[in-house]
């Protein structure tokens, strides 16, 4: 496998820390295993430092001082994985690509970025033709997902300030779309609709015509257009990852933001302070995991003294427990391990008045009462004989726990669209799973990512991919899909995971 190119400098240096990171996760999504990712991404690396040495050395060439216009560092590395990806296939290393990848690489899709410059995807056009401060910082904000603060301090920028060029820029990156939307060559229909498609989208409260509406679902370009024009919403992270990388897009964007969630973005380990993730979130020193398991040590300790003391309020009265006999000359049961017939315990439970720390003597119910008139054996919590009802000897019970939880969350929504993640945990190990559930409001899902899916009507089966279908016991998984919807948008319910129900959680 090819090594890393060796920085020649310092701009280099920076590039390697602050993209391989991208660069290997955009790589692991095109192929099928993490030896092939590594390659990949090393293969691209190489491929897009030699893009921009070349690059670098026509514009000092030239004697103008200018730099051409092209995508940022780490979009442009982005594009080169696509590159070396479509070159396996063409070389006879498919096989260590995604198979809906291989797919993707022979259809009119991805023939769009390789041919005539104005019929290429209108936010790569858009991306290009914007200077490089303003794209990175679009890039960074919307589709690598770090907070203005962590954008700012690797810009350079006034974090004050930060949050009003990001919206300067987003306006700048719309202006280059809606020119860029206008030169590409488009049948008349569509250019009826050219003008009346950018009114609609200027405005965050304008509502789009039915027969605009209906032109969108049925042109792909004009969708895109619609996508990168429209600002408001939420929409403008998965049109610039979908229009400018391609394949996977969507997913990229789902796994850079979960990353910068995390505080995972970064590179390398040595640039981690540099990032500015840590800003505003106290990092937890050693000894503070440290202190809790000390506290969790007094705590259980603690708790095994106060266990094992005798019970009552004076020493005479401990004597007496000790030897059997309260102190109102009641009995005390016997302190060894046997319990009375019928009765159970519950571990872990703080009530039931047989239910005794183990060690410690358990106290017998002192209270006559006649046999089943008791509230508290009602509600089966009793552990002590007179749990009996009509001979039968009552058990406690509890409802027990789902055994998978589902969060549904919508991350971004916007007129007749929606993007959503739906995370999964099991507590049970699963060797594959199918998770289901139902749209109230009769949504229906348009492109899914870390799953496939079948929708019948209202109903959904999201099924696992081949790197993700096992789960531990207890683990969690993860898928993201975009969805269209009218009148309504409520989340979805009745999920099951196999066939079996699950827990909605918020």
């Amino acid at each position: 496998m090819p090594d890393l190119p060796t920085p020649q400098n310092a701009a280099e240096a920076a590039l390697l820390s602050e993209c391989w990171d991208a660069v290997l996760s955009y790589a692991d999504l095109c192929t099928s295993g993490s030896a092939s990712a590594t390659q990949l991404a090393t293969e691209a690396f190489t491929h897009g430092i030699d893009e921009l040495r070349a690059a670098t050395a026509a514009s000092k060439s030239t004697g103008t001082g200018r730099r051409a216009l092209r995508l940022p560092r780490i979009p442009l590395l982005l594009a080169s994985v696509r590159t070396v990806a479509a070159a396996w296939e063409t070389n006879g290393l498919g096989h260590r690509l995604d198979p809906d990848l291989r797919l993707w690489l022979h259809s009119d899709k991805a023939a769009r970025y390789v041919g005539p410059p104005l019929h290429r995807p209108l936010a790569l056009r858009g991306l290009r033709d914007m200077q490089e401060p303003d794209a990175v910082l679009l890039w960074l904000a919307e589709v690598e997902s770090l907070p203005m603060s962590a954008v700012a301090r690797r810009l350079g920028l006034d974090p004050a300030a930060a949050a009003a060029e990001l919206a300067q820029v987003r306006v700048l990156f719309r202006d280059r779309c809606q020119r860029n939307h206008l030169d590409t060559p488009m049948d008349a229909y569509c250019r009826s609709y050219a003008r009346l498609l950018d009114a609609v989208t200027r405005s965050p409260s304008a509502e789009t015509p039915e027969d605009l509406s209906r032109h969108l679902a049925r042109c792909v370009e004009c969708a895109e257009a619609a996508a990168c024009l429209r600002l408001h919403g939420g929409g403008l992270p998965a049109a610039l990852s979908s229009g400018v990388i391609g394949w996977g897009g969507l997913a990229y964007l789902e796994r850079r933001r979960r990353a910068a969630e995390a505080g995972m973005i970064g590179g390398r380990t040595d640039a981690a302070v540099d990032t500015g993730l840590n800003e505003g979130k106290p990092v937890r020193p050693r000894i503070g995991r440290t202190g809790i398991l000390v506290t969790a040590v007094l705590v259980s300790a603690l708790a095994l003294t106060v266990s094992l003391m005798p019970f009552g309020g004076s020493k005479g009265g401990d004597a007496n427990a000790a030897q059997g006999e309260s102190t109102d000359g009641q009995s005390v049961a016997d302190p060894g391990p046997t319990f009375p017939t019928g009765s159970k315990t519950k571990s872990g439970s703080g009530s039931g008045s047989g239910a005794g720390t183990a060690g410690s003597p358990a106290v017998a119910d002192s209270t006559s009462r006649p046999a089943g008139n008791s509230d508290q054996e009602a509600q089966g919590e009793s552990s002590s004989p007179a749990g009996k009802q009509g001979g039968v000897t009552s058990s406690p019970k509890s409802a027990a726990p789902p055994d998978c939880r589902v969060k549904y969350e919508i991350v971004s929504e916007w007129p007749d669209g929606f993007q959503a993640t739906v995370t999964v945990t099991s507590t049970k190990a699963l060797a594959t799973w199918s998770l289901g559930w139902t749209f109230k409001d009769g949504q229906h899902v348009g492109q899914m990512w870390d799953s496939t899916f079948t929708q019948d009507d209202s109903h959904v089966t999201a099924t696992a991919a081949d790197y993700n279908k096992t789960v531990a016991a207890n683990g969690t998984f993860t898928f993201g899909f975009l969805g269209s919807w009218t009148g309504a948008n409520s989340a979805a319910r009745d999920f099951t995971l196999n066939t079996a129900s699950c827990q909605a959680v918020g």
